[in-house]
């Protein structure tokens, strides 16, 4: 049985993000039809890199999802005898427990997996939900996600600050920030996870024109939730000449244009007296020497 924890509160990080929109953008994206392209890419991926580990994981979480991709997946695996999808918002498919990425419900030491798709690039506090996530690990449960990294949507964000430095005068946060990977392995460290890995996967998409893209991310659900976005629409004019510079700077030789998206893979492991450990400093049984089968030369010796 899953065990559901008391929601202890939890001191508030810098907002970035206002959660409450980003809400009803999922909603609305819903409503219109839910693009789930890279959803599904990076639920295809999660099935290649679970499927290279051979020991079953009996409750499994899907966190934050939009969509029941990943859910699926689990439910498909062999040895899991539950499934839980926790989001704050759910599109197709089933939702078990409204839940916060942010404010998780679940015992400490209660799952033997947790995934996320695409989701927690846009929690205000990312350490402090790793940390939920890895206390509600079972020891040597396993943590596994996909969030969006620092390049994501850099020609749209270069074509915006262009376009409204020339026309405007100035500049105004139009694209949300993503993480480096390099933080992302250390926010894995910083949680207390085990055997932390962190890998990158580019993600190019193409389209005819750009507004193609500013209506796939309507339908994803990701346009601008900063909560220091500015309030007034962006100018029809300002939009225009964005799109023109994307056009002029980001197109191939085919006359379609390019939209990046980094993927970051993330994945640790509660920690557990099984798991491999680093020796201890003079610890070793073999010198390095023998085995390449040279001299060793101590510090300050000048090699022969």
């Amino acid at each position: 049985m899953l065990a559901i924890a008391k929601e202890t509160p939890l001191s508030e990080p810098l907002a970035l993000f206002d959660r409450d929109l980003m809400r009803r953008r999922l909603l609305r994206a819903e409503r219109i039809g839910f693009a789930d392209f890279l959803i599904q890419r990076a639920a295809d991926d999660l099935a290649e890199r679970l499927a290279a580990i051979t020991r079953a994981f009996p409750v499994a979480v899907d966190l934050g999802t939009a969509t029941d991709a990943a859910a699926r997946l689990l439910a498909e695996r062999a040895g899991t005898e539950l499934v839980v999808r926790a989001a704050p918002v759910a599109i197709g498919g089933r939702m078990d427990v409204v839940a916060d990425e942010e404010r998780l419900p679940f015992a400490d030491a209660s799952l033997s997996l947790v995934t996320s798709l695409l989701a927690l690039q846009s929690v205000n506090d990312l350490p402090g939900a790793l940390v939920q996530v890895r206390r509600a690990l079972k020891p040597d449960g396993l943590f596994i996600g996909c969030l969006f990294g620092g390049t994501t949507l850099t020609e749209l964000r270069q074509s915006l600050a262009a376009a409204e430095s020339e026309l405007e005068g100035g500049l105004s946060p139009r694209v949300s920030p993503f993480a480096d990977v390099r933080d992302a392995g250390s926010l894995l460290q910083r949680a207390g996870f085990a055997l932390p890995v962190t890998d990158v996967e580019p993600v190019t998409v193409r389209y005819c024109n750009p507004l193609g893209l500013l209506q796939d991310l309507r339908a994803m659900g990701l346009t601008n939730a900063l909560r220091a976005r500015r309030r007034q629409p962006l100018r029809r004019g300002t939009l225009l000449r964005a799109m023109a510079i994307y056009a002029e700077r980001f197109s191939d030789p085919d006359g379609k244009v390019r939209a990046s998206f980094e993927m970051i893979w993330l994945s640790g492991w509660a920690r557990h007296e099984s798991q491999q450990r680093p020796l201890k400093p003079g610890s070793a049984k073999a010198r390095l020497a023998d085995a390449l089968r040279t001299i060793e030369a101590s510090a300050g010796e000048k090699a022969g």
